[in-house]
């Protein structure tokens, strides 16, 4: 269940689907059993089988016997599967984790994943891919950030960023396109940035190798499920999205953003300013921004 580095794989079908395929087969006392853990799938790797006993008043021979009829050995190896189902990026609610009527103890975990998840970026960061990533930024033709699926959205606070200092910056994919387009145009001189953070499309692979065998370099952003990816990668950035709740959380990656086209800008000195200045003067003339 685990892979090389320590990290839960996810191996076989999904236990809520193996619930799904059974259910119709269950006791009555196993389908309580199973109910409650779908409710609290988040909460399983803190629970006990003598845990589930008592919540659902089922014995705990009957629990040990429902985890077999769901192909897994013992309780421990439904840990791991869940821990590899959240690992993989699935969302699993965990109601407990907010305590009774109240918000507080959730709050207080999510903050302090937030700040292990930016200890981490900071020791990649601190290794110099900062400025190995900005230098790429700063010195290419042309810079493509290309991000799919929920990667889509950090690529295209990239972009605008990036666009803010230089031209030349393009975002893919764009509605109704696809990325093939874009990569065949890349040369030499250009840089990709390419963002795969988790549950990544089935085009990933291709797209990274395609990429990969182009004459430009590439920036690759993602969590630590992209590292395969790096050995094709002139620049690689471990960006950690965990968190304490049913969902990913990409506040470093937008921090991440910032860092990168901060850095850019200072690298193009006065280029990048003459051009924020002449952006600012067309925002005057068009009114496009709110007054105050």
């Amino acid at each position: 269940m685990s892979g090389g580095t320590g990290t839960p794989v996810l191996t076989g079908p999904r236990i809520d689907a193996r619930i799904d395929a059974r259910y119709g087969e269950l006791t009555p006392q196993e389908r309580r059993i199973s109910d409650f853990l779908l409710e609290h799938l988040g909460d399983l790797a803190v629970f006990s089988a003598a845990d589930i006993s008592r919540e659902t008043g089922v014995s705990k021979a009957t629990v040990s016997r429902l985890f077999r009829k769901l192909d897994f050995a013992d309780f421990r190896e439904v840990k791991e599967h869940t821990r590899a189902m959240r690992q993989s990026g699935t969302p699993l609610a965990a109601p407990s984790r907010t305590g009774a009527g109240g918000l507080r103890p959730g709050i207080e975990g999510h903050v302090r994943t937030e700040r292990l998840n930016h200890d981490r970026l900071l020791t990649v960061l601190g290794g110099g891919a900062l400025g190995t990533g900005t230098e790429l930024l700063a010195g290419a033709r042309r810079v493509l950030v290309v991000g799919l699926r929920n990667s889509y959205p950090v690529a295209l606070h990239l972009h605008q960023q990036l666009i803010q200092a230089r031209d030349g910056v393009r975002l893919a994919p764009q509605p109704g396109q696809a990325v093939g387009e874009e990569i065949a145009g890349i040369g030499e001189e250009d840089v990709v940035v390419l963002i795969g953070f988790r549950r990544r499309p089935a085009v990933f692979p291709a797209l990274a190798a395609a990429i990969e065998r182009s004459p430009a370099r590439c920036l690759l952003i993602g969590d630590g499920t992209a590292r395969p990816y790096a050995v094709g990668a002139d620049c690689w950035i471990e960006c950690p999205i965990d968190s304490d709740g049913a969902f990913d959380s990409y506040s470093t990656a937008m921090s991440l953003v910032a860092l990168l086209a901060d850095g850019m800008l200072n690298l193009l000195g006065s280029d990048g300013a003459r051009r924020i200045r002449g952006i600012t003067a067309a925002y005057d003339e068009l009114g496009e921004l709110e007054q105050r």
